[in-house]
């Protein structure tokens, strides 16, 4: 397993987490775009601390006119795919927004090879079904039995996959110039520059102050935020964002596992096979191409 690869991995196991902080401050009184708004500026604030004490030089733009990679990375990326999910999380259950999230593959790898001119393989494709199947059985589409999902949240659900597909295009174009450190401050600083403003302080500022408010708040900021983002980002930087995108879906697993047994949400015996499918997707995806073996036999 290569760096890169064990870098997402671990990135997204702790994206993972992210249902047990929402839920609880869900519980609290916020709102989904409260708590995306938490979660950024949270992120931010210990971002700039860490990055002005360890290196400086890192809060430094080498052109103004790469703040362009920022908005596209902390507004079109972070703040739209958080508000998404958050809200498919507050109208269904975290397996069905964990797996509509991670739709987000599919639009990668198209995106991937119009914009960065990433190559679609044989196994990309075969990972991509395997995810695809694994999806559907995890967010229930099949059986449907006599439940059905409402079109608005499936459609709410895959604006989040879209979003989140974003934010590893930007990312490859600000890595260019930038470190993971440098991309993960200044994604987290534009958003919270954009969402604190509409932040009802006077209603709900009290409530921040509470105890365990606090730590669920400081807790989703620096888990599967500060951290977790600087892992992945630093991960994209030794492999393809395709691949990355594929390695990621790691995170519905984990997080539908917290909602069984943690929220005690009801699963079955089809969402552990679609969580099986994700794991096999993953490890595919980290197969050498049949193309690679056959030249290595000719060499």
């Amino acid at each position: 397993m290569g760096r890169g690869t064990l870098f997402v991995l671990v990135g997204a196991f702790l994206w993972g987490t992210i249902s047990f902080f929402v839920k609880n401050l869900y519980e609290a009184g916020f709102t989904p775009m409260e708590v995306v708004t938490i979660r950024v500026t949270v992120a931010a604030i210990i971002l700039c601390v860490f990055t002005g004490l360890t290196s400086n030089k890192s809060l430094k733009l080498q052109r103004i006119s790469h703040i362009k990679y920022f908005i596209g990375t902390g507004v079109f990326s972070i703040t739209f795919f958080n508000y998404c999910m958050f809200k498919t999380i507050q109208l269904s259950t975290v397996q069905v927004s964990a797996a509509l999230l991670y739709t987000g593959p599919a639009f990668v790898i198209i995106i991937s090879l119009i914009v960065l001119h990433e190559k679609i393989t044989r196994n990309k494709i075969l990972s991509l079904l395997c995810t695809c199947v694994g999806i559907i059985l995890v967010v229930e589409f099949f059986p449907l039995q006599d439940k059905t999902i409402p079109i608005m949240t499936i459609i709410i659900g895959l604006c989040s996959g879209i979003g989140y597909a974003l934010y590893s295009i930007f990312s490859k174009f600000a890595l260019q110039h930038y470190d993971s450190l440098t991309i993960t401050t200044y994604t987290f600083l534009v958003s919270a520059i954009v969402l604190i403003p509409f932040f009802p302080f006077s209603k709900k500022g009290a409530l921040l102050i509470q105890p365990d408010v606090y730590l669920y708040a400081l807790g989703l900021g620096f888990v599967p935020t500060a951290i977790a983002y600087i892992l992945y980002t630093y991960g994209l930087s030794f492999i393809e964002a395709s691949k990355a995108a594929i390695l990621s879906t790691m995170e519905p697993v984990v997080a539908t596992l917290i909602g069984i047994f943690i929220f005690t949400e009801p699963f079955t015996i089809f969402q552990i096979v679609g969580m099986g499918c994700i794991l096999l997707a993953v490890m595919i995806i980290e197969l050498p191409s049949l193309s690679n073996r056959k030249k290595k036999v000719i060499q």
